[in-house]
């Protein structure tokens, strides 16, 4: 009986349509589906509203018999629409609810119990695949519907019945969001266990699905032991797969494949290798079926998972795994993609970054910087708000990521990771999340041990707790892998830790170290077990209890073993540390030969490691921070070579060791002036080859990356040895050739900072080996406070400069000549210097390190005469003193071949407007020099970013800037000269990453200034001179112990002057005119060579009175105002206004000693 038509609305025409043909084919499905999808329009939630009017109101009005037979095909109705794939989803299943809803006010339990529990039950479907509304209500309603079910269709009455809502009931309880989840999982399984009456024979098809779905619940459970519970999930699907067969069930055959592939791939019983490889084999089962044309959403899903077996494998080549899973990542987008599938993709990106994170083949910083990018894309989804446990996730590898990173600064990247991990800890309770809690704190405490800001000391103490929270979770029995793990961690961090007694914290380290090797054997996990060979060595190396004799023999013993594992071909990075660790083990073990084996071998394996960034990204960060890690492999080398009297080759193993990214950026421009043109074109072809393998290799293109390495590894051998046959440099650089290269006058004195001692190497070229001075591990210490109360007094002078603290001077300036002297006698310079022949009178010094920041050539080098009395190394040498960042450095720039002339000038005067002397300056200086056009000045707002960029400098001989500078200690690579319209108003907040914040009233926009890594791109191919009549211009990057050299002098000195003069500090703008104007003359007029052109200015200035000095100033060519205004000071400043005329106005070093010359 259909409902009454007295309409004539077409969506009700409709609907009495589709009830007379259930009716008339007595509910045939194939009938009423066809008439559904030809008119998949009016299925909508007003024909659900309709359906809810017309037939409550009908069922009230029609006969019992005709209302029950109505309500019958209203049910069959909803079955049939709610199942319909074709249309809105989400429409058809709110038509569907309206129609149980309405039939159940004819089916009441009294009169109907047996259909009322019928439609109770598929009320009950029906909201369980709700999309409408919220899912956590729909499920509490689903389970409501089910409930009420069951009082009818009891296990006695209606078993078969009981059981399909048994299994229902399961499902919602398996998908509950509201409650525990540990206790919704709980119901779910004990349901499908009642469900479980309908037995594999009497209803195969339905006992098969009971058993998939415990199967799930089994492998999601939360309660009981996780290994029991993957047990149990793999013995359901095993279950299922008796009547879900390839042949009769390939859709489901493959869901259980698939799932039986996630169950392995968890597995903690059985071998870890042996399980992900059958994982992998599952995955691959269901692929048969899961094509990503018939199933490209599951086709999508299995990839996915099959790229978190390769992920995890451990059989096979590590490195060929990885790229295994990205490349089933990469296919899964196809289909996940952002509008489509937002969670699975942020899922596969997360997954994808993991893969980045681990991968082997490509350029590691790269690599990371890929996986941070995966993990931010992941969290464009996987938001706190709608998924915290994947956002938790997902902030944990993004920690990870950043504690690994290479890029950026190091410490700033460890205080990523930690916030990353913290903000994970806001989901992964102990309570909620063991596991995940557990493996969070571990992450934590491997962060803080590695925290550069803060006190280490208290960093460490913060690592330990982390560490010991995640045993709590992490125990031997239920986590072996994972408690090994953390048993290493925590030896690494008493290894390190500084508070408590040394002695008990090591032996804690070893006795951590060997808890973990219970776990990690060499036969099970490789890699773990050589990595804790390792650290167990490092403890050794440092055990204070037992004999020391003994103890070295242990850590030797234990590098040796980790080696097995760690070879040059397999793991390149970790061979070098174990390397590195096993040659300084030999050192403390006085076995010196040996010693030289390992740090050979680790040496070349960072030289290797270098030349592969050079011929891949050639990112000079990355090539910095590799030199950084291990740069210690260099001065344990320095070391065994001096206790083996093998001096030379100590000086070899330090200029290894220095200014590489420079050496290489010269090779790399001038390698046609440098070598004959045959040679020159040999290199280049050896350069593009290697490259073009490298980038196939990082890039996962070659058919056999190892027979491709070894050819790589070849051609670098005849590259270097062809370079070294004409110019020995880099990893060729030998001293012999460069000492032969020497003039019978000059004498070289270059420093080197080992652990515990300076080191001094003095030679000329008669000299038959260098002359070795050692200072005492006491100096060192000294030194070091010198240097700290030296920084500390003069950024206290750059304060005072910004605010006037002081009236005169500030302390800094007014101590800077005791200074000086406690620094000569640390330094014992004059020990050093009586070390050089007499005849030799010519002076370069090569500093080390923080060195580099003060100016040696004004040290006493007879100071037991006091202050004022004593001889400095200027007075000594009067053929000049001049520095060299590296004696191969200075080999280079001697290999330049520039024109004699000297009369083109470029100068930058004045950008800021606001030197008073600088005008002086460049007019006098300019006159030494052609006219226009072969000088040009930029004066002033002419002096800007855009005038500069828009000049040729390859055809000045000289640049002369004068202006400000500034040096960035904490990013030295900010460091710039300030140019015209540079000045940035302080009421904008600046980004950090263009502008250059110096006080709260300065700052500057790093796009309008000339910047260090600006400066390397300038062609300055017939330059002679580049003199930085500013302040800081000298200044490097001291903190790089790797000695790099990273300042402005390094940028002029790449782009091509031979030579630079630059200053230690902030300049006085007066005293700075007036050198720069004796400088020039002594170069141009007297024709006096570079360094004894500013030496003797320097001592001109220091020793002139204020009388000569004033009649000097009227000599001058300048006019008569610019003498007026450029004397004014020494009359009327308080400064110098008392001065007796035989005064020295300028004699404190703070006004002559600031510059230097660099270079040839």
């Amino acid at each position: 009986m259909a409902m009454t038509d007295n309409t004539s609305d077409a969506q009700l025409d409709f609907l009495l349509e589709v009830l007379k043909a259930i009716a008339s084919s007595n509910g045939n499905q194939q009938v009423v589906e066809k008439l559904l999808e030809a008119n998949t329009d009016k299925l909508n939630q007003t024909l659900a509203d309709k359906l809810r009017d017309s037939a409550t109101t009908t069922l009230e009005e029609l006969k019992p018999d005709q209302a029950t037979s109505l309500a019958a095909n209203i049910v069959e109705f909803s079955k049939i629409v709610a199942k319909l794939s074709l249309g809105d989803k989400a429409s058809n299943i709110e038509i569907a609810i309206t129609g149980y809803e309405v039939a159940l006010t004819l089916y009441t339990r009294e009169d109907f119990p047996f259909d009322w529990g019928l439609t109770q039950r598929n009320l009950g479907n029906a909201y369980f695949n709700r999309i409408t509304g919220q899912k956590a209500e729909n499920l509490e309603i689903a389970i409501a519907c089910y409930q009420l079910a069951l009082e009818v269709h009891t296990h006695e009455a209606f078993p078969v019945e009981w059981a399909k809502i048994q299994y229902n009931l399961g499902l919602a309880y398996s998908n509950r969001i509201t409650g525990q989840k540990s206790q919704n999982l709980e119901e779910a399984i004990a349901c499908y266990k009642l469900a479980e009456v309908r037995t594999r024979e009497a209803f195969p098809e339905d006992w098969a699905n009971t058993q998939f779905r415990l199967g799930l619940a089994y492998r999601n459970r939360i309660k009981g032991e996780k290994a029991e519970n993957i047990e149990e999930a793999i013995a359901c699907y095993q279950e299922a797969l008796r009547v879900r067969t390839f042949e009769a069930f390939p859709i489901d055959w493959a869901m259980t494949q698939y799932n039986l592939g996630n169950a392995y791939g968890d597995r903690i019983k059985g071998e870890k290798a042996e399980n992900i490889e059958d994982a992998i084999a599952y995955y691959q089962e269901a692929l048969r079926v899961r094509t990503f044309e018939a199933f490209p959403e599951k086709w999508a899903n299995t990839q996915n998972n099959l790229g978190n077996a390769h992920s995890n494998r451990i059989k096979g080549e590590k490195a060929e795994n990885i790229e295994d899973a990205i490349a089933c990542y990469q296919e899964a987008l196809r289909v996940r993609t952002f509008e489509a599938f937002p969670e699975k993709w942020a899922d596969t990106k997360n997954n994808l970054g993991n893969a980045y994170g681990h991968r082997i083949i490509g350029e590691k910083a790269q690599n990371i910087e890929q996986a941070i990018a995966c993990y931010q894309e992941a969290l464009r989804v996987r938001t706190f708000e709608a998924f915290p446990e994947k956002w938790a996730d997902t902030k944990n590898n993004l920690g990870n990521a950043y504690g690994d990173r290479i890029k950026g600064e190091k410490a700033k990247n460890i205080e990523e990771a930690l916030v990353c991990y913290q903000e994970a800890l806001r989901v992964y309770t102990f309570e909620a999340f063991p596991e995940k809690w557990a493996i969070t704190q571990n992450n934590l405490g491997i962060a803080y041990a590695e925290s550069i800001k803060g006190e280490k000391a208290e960093n460490i103490e913060q690592a330990i707790p982390c560490f010991q929270q995640a045993l709590r979770v992490y125990t031997f029995e239920a986590f072996p892998y994972d408690w090994a793990q953390t048993q290493n961690n925590i030896g690494n961090a008493y290894n390190n830790r500084i508070k408590g007694e040394k002695a008990q914290n090591i032996e804690d380290a070893i006795a951590s170290s060997q808890q973990a090797l219970r776990v990690l054997t060499f036969e099970a996990f490789p890699e773990d077990w050589a990595r804790t060979q390792n650290n167990l060595g490092a403890a050794y190396s440092h055990r204070i209890i037992g004999e020391k004799a003994q103890n070295s023999e242990e850590a030797i013993a234990c590098y040796q073993q980790a080696l097995r594992v760690r070879t040059f071909e397999a793991f390149p990075q970790e061979y070098l540390e174990s390397k590195n660790n096993l040659g300084f083990a030999y050192k403390d073990a006085q076995n010196l030969p040996e010693a030289y084996k390992a740090f050979d071998a680790a040496i070349k394996t960072v030289e290797f490691l270098r030349d592969e960034i050079i011929s891949g990204s050639g990112v000079e960060e990355h090539k910095t921070k590799l030199a950084e890690k291990h740069h210690g492999s260099y001065g344990g080398m320095v070391e065994v070579c001096l206790a083996l009297t093998n001096i030379t080759a100590a000086i070899d193993y330090v200029e290894r060791s220095k200014t590489g990214n420079l050496v290489d950026e010269i090779l790399r421009r001038d390698l046609k002036t440098i070598f004959p043109v045959d040679v020159a074109t040999q290199l280049e072809q050896y350069r593009d080859e290697i490259a073009a393998g490298q980038y196939q290799i990082q890039q996962g293109k070659a058919e056999n990356p190892k027979v491709l390495a070894q050819h790589l590894q070849q051609l670098r051998q005849q590259r270097n040895d062809l370079q070294d046959h004409y110019l020995g440099i880099g990893s060729g650089f030998n001293f012999d050739k460069f000492q032969n290269n020497l003039d019978d006058h000059t004498a070289i004195v270059e420093f080197y900072i080992t652990g515990d001692k300076l080191l001094a190497f003095i030679f000329t070229s008669e000299t038959q080996q260098p002359i070795v001075w050692q200072s005492e591990p006491k100096d060192l210490e000294k030194l070091g406070k010198w240097i700290n109360g030296y920084l500390r007094a003069y950024n206290n002078h750059k304060t005072w400069l910004s605010n006037r603290k002081y009236p005169k001077e500030s302390p800094w300036q007014r101590r800077l000549n005791t200074r000086l002297h406690l620094l000569a006698k640390i330094m014992h310079i004059d020990e050093i210097i009586q070390q050089i022949p007499p005849q030799c009178d010519r002076l370069i010094l090569i500093p080390h390190c923080f060195l580099h920041l003060f100016p040696l050539h004004a040290l006493p080098i007879t100071s037991e005469q006091g202050e004022g009395k004593s001889e400095i190394l200027m007075d000594r040498f009067p053929a000049g003193v001049s520095y060299a960042p590296s004696c191969q450095l200075l080999q280079l720039t001697q290999t330049r071949k520039r024109p004699e002339d000297f009369t083109h000038l470029f100068a930058v005067q004045n950008p800021s407007a606001d030197l008073d002397y600088t005008p002086m300056e460049v007019d006098v200086i300019k006159s030494y020099f052609n006219p226009p056009p072969d000088t040009e000045v930029l004066v002033e707002n002419a002096a800007t970013k855009t005038a500069i960029n828009s000049k040729a400098f390859n055809s000045y001989h000289c640049l002369h800037f004068s202006c400000h500078g500034y040096f960035n200690y904490q990013e030295p690579r900010k460091s710039a000269l300030i140019l015209a319209n540079a000045h940035k108003r302080t009421s904008v907040e600046p980004n950090s990453e263009r502008y250059l914040r110096i006080s709260d009233e300065e700052i500057f926009d790093l796009e309008k200034c000339l910047t260090i890594d600006q400066v390397f791109d300038l062609q300055l191919e017939q330059c002679r001179l580049v003199t930085l009549s500013a302040c800081e211009t000298g200044l490097i990057d001291y903190t790089n112990i790797s000695d790099e050299y990273i300042g402005l002098p390094s940028g002029f000195l790449v782009a091509g002057s031979p030579a630079v003069v630059s200053s230690f500090w902030m300049v006085n703008d007066l005293s700075t005119a007036l050198l720069m104007i004796k400088f020039y003359d002594n170069l141009l007029n007297y024709q006096m060579s570079l360094a004894v052109a500013l030496n003797q200015a320097q001592l001109w200035l220091r020793d002139v009175t204020k009388k000569n000095l004033l009649l000097w100033i009227e000599s001058l060519s300048i006019k008569s105002y610019q003498k007026r205004f450029l004397s004014a000071p020494l009359s009327n400043n308080d400064d110098f206004r008392y001065l007796r005329p035989s005064d020295k106005p300028f004699e404190k070093p703070y006004h002559w000693a600031a510059f230097c010359a660099i270079g040839q």
